[in-house]
């Protein structure tokens, strides 16, 4: 293996093994990430030696932390938009491959996986959690929305789990993720090494999966479900909030929390994730991945998304200005227009 690649696509036993290799970045995804793991997809597909992939992270750290944020930000600010958005679309058509691919897809995830890393882990058939799985789409704290697919997946999570997600960006941890469906095996990291062989040698995956599984319980937010059903559910950002305000009223600790993080967001964002959720459970996924783009073609053109990032991941001095800074000051044309079709520059499903 190339220590100094980004990212190592090889061929073990029966596994096309793909490995993230950028443990000190937190394994973001670049553009010529997204490019080899397609170009190794592709191949794998038609090659009968190789009966199922497997993707890991390198490092203790983290799956994927997401795309490569404060490069996109700067190409933005460079003025090199058409460039950023080479590698928002490269990676949603990557995602589109993953959601379609003929073949067993294994994410093993024994620690962070957010953003891009959710992309090209969630949408295959077996995302499996170590005990340092830490999953969350926190997207609308740096101006951006939950892209890479989250228009598709979190509408399709239990009751409005998907929705309070999405305005709060709040990390899940295992437990919580397989009550969800966001993980679909629990497996002790330990037990890692010999999972991967197994799958290596040829195991077939439901059974090699099903030797080292666990129930991992319950998590926190499985007692809160209630509470997000009935508050998630209101026909706007503003109503939720209020839902929110009242529960915490009636003493719900959870919902007074829940209300305070989403007040630190952004209301442009906020407004787009609700949008997303709204329509995304009646889209196919192929359409879900055009409408991000349409978003993220827009959002490039935004003061939030180089605000929320100077604020969160440059400067980080947790302070953003948002424009406009309240949900009240929103006009639904300026959210509406983030959604219009592109034309010309839609989303080109290969």
């Amino acid at each position: 293996m190339d220590e100094n690649a980004e990212i190592v696509c090889e061929r073990q036993g029966e596994a096309g093994l793909i490995t993230l290799n950028r443990p000190r970045a937190l394994n973001a995804l670049t553009l010529t990430m997204v490019r080899e793991m397609r170009r190794a997809l592709d191949a794998w597909a038609t090659d009968t030696a190789v009966t199922r992939i497997i993707v890991q992270g390198a490092g203790e750290k983290a799956f994927c932390a997401g795309g490569d944020i404060r490069r996109l930000h700067e190409l933005g600010l460079a003025g090199e938009k058409h460039e950023a958005l080479t590698f928002w679309r490269e990676e949603y058509q990557l995602n589109i491959r993953i959601k379609r691919y003929p073949k067993p897809y294994i994410s093993l995830i024994d620690g962070i996986v957010m953003g891009g890393g959710v992309g090209v882990s969630l949408h295959g058939g077996y995302r499996v959690a170590g005990e340092r799985y830490l999953f969350a789409m926190p997207e609308v704290g740096i101006g951006f929305f939950p892209d890479v697919g989250g228009t598709y997946a979190l509408p399709r999570l239990p009751g409005q789990s998907g929705m309070y997600l999405a305005l709060t960006g709040e990390r899940v941890k295992r437990a919580d993720a397989i009550m969800l469906g966001l993980a679909t095996h629990a497996v002790d990291g330990d037990r890692f090494d010999g999972l991967r062989q197994a799958l290596i040698a040829g195991e077939p995956v439901e059974e090699a999966l099903a030797l080292v599984s666990a129930d991992p319980g319950p998590g926190p937010l499985e007692g809160e479900r209630g509470v997000i059903d009935s508050c998630f559910s209101a026909g706007s950002v503003l109503a939720i909030l209020q839902r929110l305000d009242d529960a915490a009223a009636k003493g719900s600790d959870f919902a007074a929390k829940t209300a305070a993080t989403m007040r630190t967001k952004s209301p442009t964002s906020m407004n787009i994730a609700f949008e997303q959720v709204r329509r995304g459970g009646a889209l196919e996924f192929e359409e879900a991945m055009r409408t991000e783009f349409r978003v993220v073609s827009r959002i490039v053109e935004d003061h939030d998304f180089y605000e929320g990032v100077r604020a969160v991941l440059i400067d980080k001095d947790g302070q953003p200005r948002w424009q406009p800074a309240s949900l009240e000051a929103v006009a639904p044309a300026a959210i509406e227009h983030h959604f219009a079709d592109l034309g010309a520059n839609e989303l080109e499903i290969a």
